[in-house]
């Protein structure tokens, strides 16, 4: 190969002291360089060019125990320019003026670098620990791809500009407080919702062994001191409900309406159970011939299997259902589940006050009510025969301590049966009237 070069490169490139460099190549004399040959840019920077054509970026200079020339790599052209190459020599200039090797530096720097990765890649990071707890935990224990998708966007919009890269060992109250006050205030559910699934994703690193110290992202004892109370700055927000005399009006116009959509939702409300509840119920769940409909604990909002009585008009709903090979008792046209905007929208069309969860509502309100009404009776037999405690068993809540001894007791399927035919029957009143809401045409 011709290793020959212009009359820079003969003096053996000093550098040193106050080395003035006097660049001689430019753009277009690096693009039109053809070998083989070396092109001094001055200052120990050379272009080498072989014969095929293959160009790249030299630096030289003289070591100063040996006398000998040394050459460091700099990389290829065109993936470094001309002024990247340039850059690169005048550090490496600097660095043989401090009595420093290039070749040297530069090696030790990668060492370092590669050092720092491998350590980071050992590093639990808050958004690795979040990512494999809903791995874990959340996407198999989930009854919906939405709830997971609203964990990870939650916390990759609140909590991982914060936490996100940071060592789970580290993380400190003054971080969750970081994450946590801009929106205490003014998105409290959403805050609410962020700051317990730090807590469980602080949890998990843990008990896996990740954290040693106590957990900053816990309500009680810890921020419940620097934070006010959830329910102490955002009012309960109740769901839009029909007063329970609407609803046998409110029945007898949605019997007139077709689709799958109108038969759940009037479904729901003959049972005063949750959309989600009837939107997913499978056939599998249903002893027509014992008239019990058992939802199992995976579907339910209290984890717990809940047993529906089923009334007469519950069982002649669904054997009305037109025959279908789909395990959905009540599937959308295209096979799948139907969509709680399905139900929703129904009732904004049927122009009325009120969401599919509402009506249970509705039937709270009829329950105390009607108790309290004849309970005033003096006749025994007048009295209503349900306690509150019972309506809380039929809507599947596990609050009260009341519910809680119920529950301990059993299921009171039975008197719950008595209260779901009293509640159908009174849906099944013809009369009455339905607001709509307002402004409607």
């Amino acid at each position: 190969m011709d290793r020959s070069m212009d009359s820079g490169m003969d003096r053996g490139s000093k550098v040193g002291e106050g080395f003035e460099v006097k660049h001689k190549l430019n753009v277009k004399a690096v693009q039109a360089a053809k070998g083989p040959k070396w092109f001094s840019d001055g200052g120990g920077l050379y272009l080498k060019v072989t014969k095929g054509g293959g160009k790249s970026w030299v630096f030289r200079w003289r070591d100063r125990d040996t006398s000998k020339l040394r050459d460091m790599g700099i990389g290829p052209y065109p993936d470094y320019t001309l002024a990247e190459a340039r850059d690169t020599a005048s550090i490496c200039r600097r660095l043989v003026i401090a009595g420093l090797d290039p070749i040297e530096e530069r090696d030790r720097e990668r060492a370092e670098q590669a050092a720092e990765m491998a350590a980071a890649s050992k590093v639990m990071t808050f958004s690795k620990a979040a990512k494999a707890y809903i791995d874990a935990k959340v996407e198999p224990e989930s009854k919906s791809d939405k709830h997971v998708a609203q964990w990870r966007s939650s916390l990759e919009q609140y909590a991982y500009p914060v936490l996100g890269k940071m060592d789970v060992a580290d993380i400190d109250v003054p971080h969750v407080m970081k994450v946590l006050s801009p929106i205490w205030s003014v998105k409290s559910e959403t805050a609410s919702r962020v700051r317990l699934r730090t807590e469980h994703v602080l949890n998990w690193a843990a008990v896996q062994g990740y954290r040693d110290r106590f957990n900053p992202a816990q309500w009680r004892g810890v921020l419940s001191h620097l934070l006010p109370a959830k329910e102490k700055i955002a009012p309960v927000v109740h769901h839009k409900a029909l007063h329970y005399s609407e609803v046998p009006a409110f029945l007898t116009r949605l019997r007139k309406k077709g689709g799958m959509g109108a038969k759940a939702l009037e479904f729901a409300i003959l049972c005063a159970s949750r959309s989600g509840e009837v939107r997913g119920a499978k056939w599998s769940e249903f002893d027509l011939s014992a008239r019990v409909w058992k939802i199992p604990k995976g579907r339910m909002k209290a984890k717990r299997e809940h047993k529906v009585p089923l009334t007469d008009a519950a069982v002649a709903l669904l054997e009305a259902l037109p025959e279908s090979d789909n395990a959905l008792v009540f599937p959308a046209a295209r096979g799948g589940q139907l969509s709680d905007m399905t139900l929703n929208k129904i009732c904004r069309d049927m122009e009325v006050e009120a969401v599919p969860h509402g009506f249970r509502s509705s039937f709270k309100d009829w329950c105390r009510e009607k108790a309290d009404m004849r309970k005033d009776k003096s006749k025994e037999e007048d009295r209503i025969p349900y306690p509150d405690e019972l309506s809380e068993l039929a809507l599947a809540h596990v609050n009260s301590d009341a519910t809680r001894a119920a529950y301990a007791r059993s299921d009171l399927l039975d008197l719950r049966r008595d209260l779901m035919r009293d509640w159908a029957a009174y849906c099944n009143q013809t009369g009455g009237k339905v607001v709509p809401i307002k402004g409607a045409a």
